[in-house]
């Protein structure tokens, strides 16, 4: 929850970060675009889960965020922003791809969908608890504040890992080398096209994402505080889809559960501008499309965890990069299309999940492994 939190306030209050350093929206929304990019270096981020050990890696992700934290609040410029991010994204895909691998070595197939789902509730988490605090904070004391108490908060998570976690430091022999790892996913076609699938679906969500702060604020005129209020419904409608995915993915099928995901997030998309003439219709419609998303990425994680048992890590890193590039694309175009209006948006968002939708019906296989 303290790593979704760093990562993810910065979407709805970008225009008061815009503001506060005296830039434009778009200006801002390029550290974010930054921050997404390196995610396209994920496989060579994430690797280090495969070859130093998960829990080392963990708190090494946990430490960059920190710095990244640290960085923007007691600096708070453009080029810290800039930089900062860039460390925010680098501590998620080492963490991440580092929590999955762990997940995945832990968990039986069968029940890893319920695994990875009570782990995801730290996503929702985020924007039911972490935000609305950020938000708070930010309204009283000005938009860099939060950084340092979410920097020492990430520092404290890094103290109970280390007593709580046992050290899991592989063997020599099992260390796959990255090169080999990635040849074992790439000749995959299942793997390859699960990695479309997460770009696509990304690219989706974040075209909605980076634009929703400023949709609200220029809507209807919400502040700094009512907009992290506000961001509680994402939280829910995120709870109830990892809840979802707890009770209906490992029963249902994982790559079935994507395929639903996928399509009722399409629909989702095309009915949020219809939805969204007045404020609570919109906050009905950005429910609507946050549950229908963390259903499918959620859905789709323990699908990833089995596909090459043998390079786990480096494809959830991998997994981690494509989401990344979905959120390069999404941060480059929504701007733009947000100026054309939001009926635009939700028309490329659904586009994009029907896309994911045909690469899950037509290439992706789900695993199922013996004994599991």
């Amino acid at each position: 929850m303290v790593i979704d939190t760093g990562y993810r306030m910065v979407y709805p209050f970008l225009p008061a970060i815009a503001r506060g350093l005296g830039t434009d929206l778009r200006v801002a929304a390029l550290a974010v675009t930054a921050r997404s990019s390196l995610g396209l270096l994920g496989p060579l981020l994430g690797a280090a889960a495969d070859a130093r050990g998960r829990k080392t890696a963990m708190l090494g992700g946990l430490g960059l965020l920190a710095s990244g934290m640290l960085l923007i609040g007691l600096w708070p410029t453009l080029v810290s922003l800039f930089a900062g991010m860039l460390l925010v994204g680098a501590g998620k895909i080492v963490f991440g791809s580092a929590m999955y691998a762990y997940l995945g070595d832990r968990v039986v197939y069968r029940q890893r969908g319920l695994a990875i789902a009570v782990v995801e509730f730290g996503w929702s988490g985020a924007f039911l608890l972490g935000i609305p605090v950020a938000g708070w904070i930010m309204a009283r004391s000005g938009w860099s504040r939060p950084f340092p108490w979410i920097a020492l908060t990430a520092i404290a998570c890094g103290l109970l890992l280390v007593r709580l976690i046992p050290p899991d430091t592989p063997h020599p022999i099992h260390r796959p080398a990255l090169v080999a790892g990635l040849r074992a996913i790439l000749v995959h076609p299942s793997a390859v096209a699960g990695l479309a699938v997460g770009l696509l679906a990304s690219s989706a969500n974040e075209t909605v994402n980076i634009v929703f702060g400023a949709w609200m604020e220029q809507s209807f005129g919400l502040s700094i505080a009512s907009i992290g209020v506000a961001s509680a419904v994402i939280g829910i409608a995120e709870l109830g889809g990892e809840g979802l995915v707890a009770a209906i993915a490992d029963p249902l099928g994982k790559r079935r559960a994507v395929m639903l995901g996928a399509g009722l997030s399409a629909a989702a998309c095309l009915a949020l501008p219809l939805l969204g003439r007045t404020l609570p219709g919109a906050l009905i419609g950005l429910f609507l499309f946050y549950i229908t998303f963390e259903f499918t990425l959620v859905s789709s994680i323990p699908l990833m965890t089995e596909l090459v048992p043998a390079a786990r890590a480096t494809l959830l890193s991998g997994n981690i990069a494509a989401h990344s590039g979905g959120r390069v694309v999404g941060a480059l175009i929504g701007p733009a299309l947000f100026a054309r209006g939001m009926w635009v948006i939700g028309v490329a968002a659904a586009a994009l999940n029907l896309a994911a939708l045909a690469a899950l019906l037509f290439i992706v296989r789900e695993r199922q492994p013996e004994a599991t």
